[in-house]
């Protein structure tokens, strides 16, 4: 075993691809290819599943890279430390559902241990693309929620998965809406009361049950929906047609300025929301970090 195997191996978990981790190390597909066999054979395990779709990370490889991560981060530091003067750049990914408070958390981070060089990634996707992203290592960490309604369908894909979810708060319900909506100056809005509303959510692909909403209270019914890929497009709707959401009712004004709020939703449900991460597997400095960050960002809200 070298560092050098290890990390080509992590590197062609990162990008998912063993051609296009080959042109990011300026080395051929074949020799990419012959190094993680030795590193497999050499281990006696199967680091990525080979089919004719292409390679996925195995639920051992998942494990080893951990550890693998680990070795390459201790033999960087000590070349940081002895050889080179100049810090090698950081790498981390978050795969996340559209919460304003993991941006803000991202960006704290980039500002604290952010360097001349780095690679970081904030990926808002869909839920069950998160939960794929941190189970094979494209992403180290996981934000999502569970309730009473998901929590048996979530929770099994998590643990099929090797990962666990760790709670950062739980918030009732509320809706977002533009200061411009009729609604704005109640105190508290009845379900009943939003029917002529426009209900706009995230688009959940091939994945649109109602166990993979990002919305509370998904199985209601309503008279006017649209569906949306980002959140700036939600956002701009629920000016522009005032429509609402429903979500946690944590909303950066920094980020997202002062034209839409949050409003207590009259309901006996709850939300949990969490991050997640592989169970075995130490997460790294930044990781840490960030999710210290994510902590910071929400103690005002808790």
């Amino acid at each position: 075993m070298t560092l050098q195997q290890l990390k080509y191996a992590i590197e062609v978990a990162t990008r998912g691809s063993m051609n296009e981790a080959a042109k990011r190390l300026f080395i051929s597909q074949p020799s990419l290819s012959n190094a993680i066999r030795d590193l497999e054979e050499e281990f006696q395990i199967t680091i990525f599943e080979r089919t004719n779709k292409g390679i996925s990370l195995s639920k051992e490889g998942a494990e080893f890279l951990g550890y693998a991560r680990q070795v390459v981060e201790q033999a960087e530091l000590l070349e940081n430390r002895y050889v080179n003067a100049k810090p090698s750049p950081q790498h981390f990914s978050v795969s996340t559902q559209h919460y304003a408070f993991a941006v803000n958390a991202f960006v704290n981070l980039v500002r604290e241990y952010g360097q001349d060089e780095y690679e970081l990634a904030l990926r808002e996707t869909k839920t069950y693309e998160i939960i794929k992203d941190v189970k094979t290592l494209h992403s180290e960490i996981g934000i999502l929620y569970l309730n009473e309604f998901n929590d048996k369908v979530i929770n099994k894909l998590l643990k099929d998965a090797g990962l666990q979810f760790t709670s950062l708060f739980t918030a009732k319900p509320h809706i977002f809406i533009s200061t411009n909506n009729p609604l704005a100056k109640q105190s508290v809005v009845k379900i009943e009361q939003l029917n002529d509303y426009p209900y706009l959510s995230f688009d959940q692909g091939e994945f649109n049950s109602f166990h993979f909403s990002e919305e509370i209270l998904s199985t209601l019914s309503h008279k006017k929906s649209i569906m949306v890929n980002d959140r700036a497009t939600l956002f701009n709707l629920l000016i522009g047609l005032n429509g609402y959401t429903i979500s946690t009712g944590v909303l950066s004004a920094d980020l997202n300025g002062n034209d839409i709020i949050p409003v207590p939703l009259e309901s006996d449900e709850s939300i949990n929301v969490g991050w997640i991460s592989h169970k075995n597997i130490t997460l790294s400095k930044l990781a840490i970090a960030y999710v210290d960050a994510l902590h910071e960002a929400i103690q005002d809200k808790e």
